[in-house]
């Protein structure tokens, strides 16, 4: 089935450049291409909303990970949500709402197989590629498994005004924290944490004396830290755990641009405190979406879980948008909307 006047061409973001360092304008370029026809099981979607993450930095350089390198001279992707306008498949209708990987491009020509139909009635379409999508299992997964949170303990998050951070400090309040501390950088930002997020404390990393804004905010110690930035952030919140402290290595952004300057943490402390520290990939969580979304939508709907999104408009935007997560110019999720 497929539907009329459809696209021709459509237009991606090509990685033009490999950064040396942080990224820079030249490193990508806009790119037009001509639309092949649809192979059968495939289908056409219309992109409306992308998802810009700061992992995709590591997938920019030349080098073996746990995904593969981006190609020069293609197309970047991601996360994406859009609308079908064409298919040959008899299992997803033109009109249906899908989340695929197809970003960073206007239309998406995909294997019907590859993409999850989503609700809109549900929640807001770009809400699955934050909230109550990856985002918010990475912070889900982390918490109850990776570092579970008890009743009664104290965590720590970094980046807590980011789209992880932001929902990882709510969902550990919802799992029984006493006090919840977020780090993020500057003061309309840590306001935030307090009067939106639902936080106890924040502190500000741009200040200075990070150990001591901690230790202020967590007297106590920390029983539970969600480590998005690493570096300094990871070395604090180590001399800052309790005994069988447990940490959630989610990320190290202050170190996704080759910087030399990270402080190392002190990983004897952690043996003595008996401390586990554990990393992540959210890949290995997807059997747990059915059970976090379910959760999720229930907590939006009662107001125990906010969501925040900072939008760049139009897909000639998206080096922007990246460059911006990457230096924390975002509040909540970093996304473009495709018009």
């Amino acid at each position: 089935m497929t539907s009329t006047a459809l696209p021709t061409h459509t237009r991606e973001i090509h990685l033009a450049a490999r950064p040396d360092g942080a990224p820079v304008a030249t490193d990508f370029a806009l790119v037009e291409r001509r639309l092949p026809e649809l192979a059968d099981g495939q289908i056409l979607v219309r992109n409306t909303w992308m998802s810009v993450d700061p992992y995709m930095r590591g997938r920019m350089d030349d080098k073996e990970s746990y995904m593969p390198a981006f190609e020069l001279d293609a197309a970047l992707d991601g996360s994406a949500v859009g609308e079908v306008i064409a298919s040959r498949s008899a299992d997803i209708t033109v009109g249906a709402t899908v989340s695929h990987f197809a970003g960073w491009r206007e239309h998406a020509i995909v294997d019907a197989a590859t993409v999850t139909p989503i609700d809109p009635e549900l929640a807001a379409p770009q809400h699955f590629l934050s909230v109550i999508g990856t985002t918010g299992l990475t912070a889900y997964a982390a918490l109850t498994d990776i570092a579970p949170v008890r009743p009664g303990d104290t965590v720590f998050v970094s980046a807590a005004a980011g789209a992880v951070g932001s929902v990882a400090g709510q969902i550990a309040k919802a799992l029984g924290a006493k006090r919840v501390v977020g780090s993020a950088g500057g003061p309309a930002k840590t306001r935030k944490l307090l009067d939106e997020f639902g936080f106890d404390a924040a502190i500000d990393y741009r200040v200075g004396d990070l150990a001591g804004q901690l230790k202020a905010a967590a007297p106590d110690g920390v029983d539970v830290y969600l480590d998005s930035v690493g570096g300094e952030h990871l070395k604090i919140a180590i001399e800052a755990l309790n005994q069988h402290g447990r940490v959630a290595l989610v990320g190290a952004i202050s170190g996704y641009n080759g910087a030399t300057t990270q402080q190392a943490p002190d990983l004897y402390l952690a043996a003595t405190k008996e401390a586990t520290l554990r990393g992540m990939l959210v890949t290995s969580y997807f059997p747990l979406f059915g059970e976090y979304i379910g959760k999720a939508v229930g907590w939006l709907a009662e107001g125990t879980l906010r969501t925040t999104e900072t939008v760049y408009d139009g897909l000639d935007q998206a080096p922007a948008a990246f460059f911006g997560v990457l230096t924390g110019a975002n509040t909540g999720k970093m996304l473009v909307r495709l018009g």
